[in-house]
């Protein structure tokens, strides 16, 4: 972390905190340089950066002070899911979103895209060019089913940091986090079987419990701790279910992290009842704090926990490189992958593993972690100034994922379909439940540059919710019902 980013973050924790109140005069530029020994550009640069944030403003001839927020929204109620297993629907949904390309629209906001156009990602460039330059053949031949060894060191070792201590060969290298998601189900479970997941749930494993041909029991969800684990119980109590598929760490959509007490119980109820777990951390290395928090399978001492993660929101979507620790399924999640992939992609996991050897992967971490949590507070407050007053947002504490809800009786469908020809493109809330829940919410990825363009489009955003609310309170009152 440079030092202006951590003078930035000292100063960040302490406005929240409450140290500095809100329109309160900080300390000088002179006096913060002799406080903390650094230089008057470190702090004119860290103040600039909180300045971008919202969190100050400078007045001329004044100095900073702490900026007044505009309204603080409230976060997203508990969720109340259907409390029986049921078929997933919302293909169309689903696919309509992710047929779109990148540059298929003005304002990409519904994609789970992380912010590929950063500096700290040229190394991996020049990775991926040496494996072709060099003519090293290794790129072009099958390698071990379970992976490239070196990438598996690698992860091995990064994994150190989420709290779990592996080696090398209780690691499978697949073809993204969905590949090692399906392998882990299809280790498990058969067609017909329950699978209990948390709601809202990400919409990739909705529809590959539908392929699978499996039954998904959504349990309610908090958006600060996470899945109920008192629901949980009784669902376990009630159903047969097969395995707990859940995002503890940066949750995509609802952003929060379940800590580490939840963690234990929850692993304490798997053992209970001998059920199995699928833990998806594809987000955990990009949470805003440092140590990044635990996983639940550092905490699993009998291999009943599969957890499974990628590169793709860390690095870049297209090199398709993910993997699983498998546990106790090991043999299992191997016969899985043979059957469908085979070997993952050389070339990738060779380039990925000179990166991380390299110290560049930290390093890009570090600038990402940074840069998702500025974003998050500026569309923030973007939303709550630009959206309507009963408008609630979640607090992600990390990843890039913001969940907005509107008014109950508000359809995001319709939303989606007004906007498309404006060039905007959100997810709606309806793609994230079993059974169609949550059309009144929208998922809004905050990862790209915050331009502009991006301002404008929240605004529309907001304009064409005020449109639509106002076009439904005309008509409920022209057919004479109460509104």
């Amino acid at each position: 972390m440079t030092r202006y980013a951590a003078l930035a973050a000292i100063l960040r924790q302490r406005i929240e905190q409450g140290l500095y109140a809100a329109g309160e005069r900080l300390p000088s530029v002179r006096a913060l340089s002799l406080e903390h020994g650094v230089s008057i550009s470190t702090v004119q640069q860290a103040y600039r950066q909180l300045e971008e944030c919202l969190l100050v403003e400078p007045r001329a001839k004044s100095g900073y002070f702490v900026r007044r927020p505009h309204r603080i929204a409230e976060l997203p109620a508990v969720t109340r899911p259907v409390q029986w297993p049921v078929d997933i629907s919302q293909w169309e949904q689903v696919l309509d979103l992710i047929r779109s390309k990148p540059h298929s629209y003005r304002v990409q906001l519904g994609r789970g895209m992380p912010d590929v156009n950063e500096p700290t990602l040229k190394p991996l460039i020049k990775a991926l060019g040496n494996t072709a330059r060099h003519g090293d053949l290794r790129s072009l031949y099958y390698d071990d089913i379970q992976g490239v060894v070196g990438l598996r060191e690698q992860i091995a070792r990064l994994l150190l940091d989420s709290g779990c201590q592996l080696d090398a060969e209780q690691l499978v290298i697949t073809t993204g986090c969905h590949e090692a998601l399906s392998c882990g189900l299809r280790a498990i479970c058969q067609p017909g079987d329950i699978v209990a997941v948390d709601s809202p749930c990400f919409h990739g494993t909705m529809q590959t419990l539908k392929g699978l041909g499996m039954k998904a029991l959504e349990i309610p969800t908090d958006p600060l701790t996470g899945i109920s684990l008192e629901a949980l119980e009784m669902a376990l109590d009630q159903w047969p279910v097969k395995v707990i598929l859940l995002t503890p760490n940066c949750n995509n959509p609802l952003g929060y992290i379940m800590p580490d007490a939840h963690k234990k119980r929850l692993l304490t109820l798997a053992q209970r009842c001998d059920v199995a777990i699928i833990e998806d951390d594809v987000y955990g290395d990009i949470a805003y704090s440092y140590p990044r928090p635990r996983t639940i399978k550092s905490f699993d001492g009998d291999g009943r926990v599969l957890l499974c993660s990628s590169f793709s929101k860390t690095l870049a979507p297209g090199l398709r490189i993910g993997w699983i620790a498998p546990g106790r399924y090991l043999e299992r999640v191997l016969h899985m992958k043979y059957i469908t992939t085979g070997s993952t992609a050389t070339q990738p996991q060779l380039a990925i593993a000179e990166f991380i050897r390299g110290g560049h992967y930290i390093q890009h971490l570090r600038r990402m972690r940074i840069r998702y949590q500025q974003n998050r507070d500026l569309i923030t407050c973007w939303i709550t100034q630009y959206f309507p007053a009963d408008t609630r947002v979640s607090q992600p504490r990390g990843g890039f994922m913001l969940w907005v809800e509107l008014h109950k009786e508000f359809d995001t469908l319709r939303l989606n379909h007004c906007l498309e020809p404006l060039g905007i493109q959100i997810a709606v809330g309806s793609i994230f439940s079993a059974s169609g829940k949550y059309r009144n919410c929208l998922r809004i990825n905050y990862a790209p540059k915050l331009t502009t363009d991006v301002e404008q489009a929240i605004k529309q955003i907001g304009l064409t919710i005020t449109q639509i609310t106002q076009s439904q309170f005309a008509h409920t009152e022209a057919m004479g019902l109460k509104p």
